[in-house]
């Protein structure tokens, strides 16, 4: 059963060479304290050295614990603290991508939802997870495997094979199997049961601490609560890791235990409080980031129509994370189930960050939970964003050369959604484009091309997608793609737009061209309200 002890005892059990499993999506469930202490007592000591993390997505933000001993251990060409990571999102630690790109330590990344399955597939026995992600795209071995740079090529400690399955084709992800779990709650009782009602998602605290403590090696659990309650006076159901699975809590100061990058504890985010509803909300101004989350809206719209109830989605982070502030201001949130990464359902979804809480959700599942939803087309429809789009409908949400912020949750989201919506600029760089008199001035256009020849690394890949069924289009503040077996077709375009000089002449490949090319909807112009709320009932009755 977990012991209630100082810091530095537990800290005493971990050898040199662990594979250390960290929670934390940003700063939720993030064991900052764990952390700083793991490194302090390798500067005093030596030990424990040449760790391995695996953590899902990154137990940071900017300025926190896990980037400054990133910044030391760049800064000492002598470190032997760290040999490598296994990282989901290494975007919020600009010295843990400095240590990758400049080959410093072996660096490696799955898609969030494959490494929340892989603890709870290792803690079975098995050897990772089996699955459909990432083929065609950059995770599959047959082109880069995760790998981030050319030490773990070298040691290739991460794997992506792919393997056959009665004739189909799947992807096998492997890596090191955890002996040390770093987790996080709120409250401990007196023998080591963990709950977690002050947090705002508890991610895979349990996959964790099970894939530690399973065999061939029972390894250790240290979890780091703000509070120690009597045992017995927990509430079985509120258990998120039970005592027999923890080693070790400690009581972490609560400058090392926030609840987000930004907010020490709010109650509407764990769900303690439900806010109110939302009075009418001021009209959100008319611009170009307005015009195209609209746009995702009214498809949004038409999916509600065309299942005659409310949907299930999931809004990526960009300007589809803009769709829920617009459904309020149309009120029609509540025919609009948002979910985020981390596990909340509904509530209104922080970002930067903080992204990964919402304020008021009415439901918190865990993370290899909500990724099944996504993985397995549980939800209706998701809208994501893009960087780069190619002519086969490929898409890159974010990966340049010198550029390492990890594919996050958008592989498998991106993947399982049965409907997506990918949205974003038309171009990038500074623009002047407005949006006056129900049309589209573009004053300035941006220099930088976004649906280009070939994408630098495929995130998405639209052959599989169509090969699924999936219905996939493309969003933009002046045109409107879908992804046809023929390629990118263009099918809307706004008013006030030349279709030549404005679309074609800034892009790189010639997209297929509809037989009738509508005009995107006037309203989506306009200042006030769509009137969507009336659509929406008017359909349902």
């Amino acid at each position: 059963m977990g012991r209630i002890v100082e810091i530095n005892e537990a800290i005493d059990e971990i050898p040199d060479n662990s594979i250390i499993a960290v929670s934390g999506f940003n700063l939720l469930v993030a064991p900052e304290y764990l952390l700083l202490k793991l490194f302090e007592h390798y500067k005093e000591t030596g030990h424990p050295k040449n760790i391995f993390l695996e953590v899902n997505p990154i137990p940071t933000a900017p300025n926190g614990v896990l980037d400054s001993i990133m910044k030391e251990i760049y800064n000492d060409p002598d470190q032997d603290f760290l040999s490598g990571i296994l990282v989901t999102y290494p975007g919020w630690s600009p010295y843990l991508q400095k240590l990758i790109q400049e080959n410093k330590i072996e660096g490696y990344t799955w898609p969030i939802g494959t490494a929340s399955w892989f603890f709870r597939e290792v803690a079975r026995g098995f050897p990772g997870v089996i699955t459909k992600v990432g083929i065609g795209t950059f995770l599959d071995g047959r082109q880069d495997a995760g790998y981030l740079n050319d030490l773990a090529k070298e040691k290739k400690r991460c794997k992506v094979q792919p393997i056959e399955i009665n004739g189909d084709e799947y992807l096998l992800y492997t890596a090191p199997k955890p002996n040390v779990a770093f987790i996080r709650g709120t409250t401990s009782d007196e023998i080591g049961n963990i709950t977690t009602e002050r947090e705002g998602a508890f991610t895979d605290i349990l996959n964790m601490a099970q894939a530690a403590k399973s065999l061939p090696n029972s390894g250790t659990v240290i979890a780091q609560v703000e509070r120690i309650a009597r045992f017995g006076s927990l509430h079985p159901q509120d258990v998120k890791v039970p005592a027999p699975l923890v080693d070790y809590v400690v009581i972490a100061p609560k400058e090392y235990h926030k609840q987000s990058a930004n907010i020490q504890y709010d109650p509407r985010i764990s769900g303690e409080i439900i806010p109110p509803a939302k009075p009418r909300v001021p009209e959100i101004p008319l611009n170009i980031r307005k015009v195209i989350a609209r746009r995702i809206l009214l498809e949004m719209v038409g999916i509600i129509k065309k299942l005659g109830r409310p949907i299930l989605v999931n809004l990526g982070i960009g300007v589809p994370s803009e769709v829920a502030a617009i459904a309020t201001e149309e009120g029609i949130q509540d025919y609009l189930f948002t979910t985020v990464e981390s596990g909340p359902f509904g509530g209104v979804a922080l970002g930067g960050p903080d992204f990964g809480a919402s304020i008021g959700p009415f439901a918190i599942i865990s993370m290899a939970d909500q990724f099944a939803n996504y993985e397995g087309g549980v939800i209706d429809a998701a809208s994501l964003g893009f960087m780069q789009v190619d002519r086969h409908g490929n898409v890159n949400p974010s990966i340049l050369p010198g550029r390492l912020p990890g594919p996050g949750g958008f592989p498998v989201i991106s993947f399982g959604s049965p409907r997506i919506i990918f949205a974003g600029g038309f171009t990038a760089g500074k623009r002047d484009i407005r949006v006056e008199n129900g049309q589209l001035k573009i004053i300035k256009d941006g220099s930088i091309i976004k649906f280009v020849n070939r994408v630098y690394k495929i995130v998405y890949n639209g052959k599989v997608g169509l090969e699924r069924g999936q219905e996939v289009i493309y969003v933009t503040e002046r045109a409107v793609f879908k992804l046809t077996k023929k390629g990118l077709v263009l099918e809307e375009v706004a008013p006030g737009v030349d279709v030549e000089k404005d679309i074609l002449a800034k892009m790189e490949f010639e997209p297929k061209i509809s037989p009738v090319i509508k005009e995107m909807e006037k309203r989506l112009f306009l200042a006030g309200k769509m009137r969507l709320e009336e659509e929406i009932k008017e359909a349902l009755r």
